[in-house]
């Protein structure tokens, strides 16, 4: 029960943070701290991450909600989690912005739907 109210968590922010980026993408990445220093906005870029990131929080509400699509969520969880290796390589390599952000707005929550996303004893 544990897994499934987590995903339902991170799936409802993952989406929601996705529809954000699609709709007012200038807005969002003036608001998320740090981001900056990656190089002047992308419209297209930030919607195709939005795009991934609303596919991923639905997939992850889907195993929230029935928890034979487990799957989904794993393959939702797999984008979250590529995305956080990506920023863990930038805090190795001192590329980051801000840690801060790294690490509580990418890489715990993926780490957090990545376990969630897996079914647990009698989820299945």
């Amino acid at each position: 029960m544990l897994k499934r109210a987590l995903a339902a968590i991170l799936g409802t922010v993952g989406a929601l943070n996705g529809v954000f980026m699609l709709i007012d993408g200038a807005r969002w990445y003036d608001t998320v701290p740090g981001l900056a220093h990656t190089g002047p906005f992308n419209p297209h870029f930030v919607a195709d991450i939005g795009a991934a990131y609303l596919v991923a929080g639905v997939a992850l509400i889907a195993r929230a909600w029935r928890s034979r699509y487990w799957p989904a969520a794993v393959a939702g969880a797999a984008f979250m989690a590529a995305h956080a290796l990506i920023h863990v390589a930038d805090l190795t390599l001192r590329r980051s912005g801000d840690p801060r952000v790294d690490v509580f707005l990418v890489i715990i929550p993926a780490a957090l739907a990545v376990w969630a996303a897996f079914p647990g004893k009698g989820d299945v």
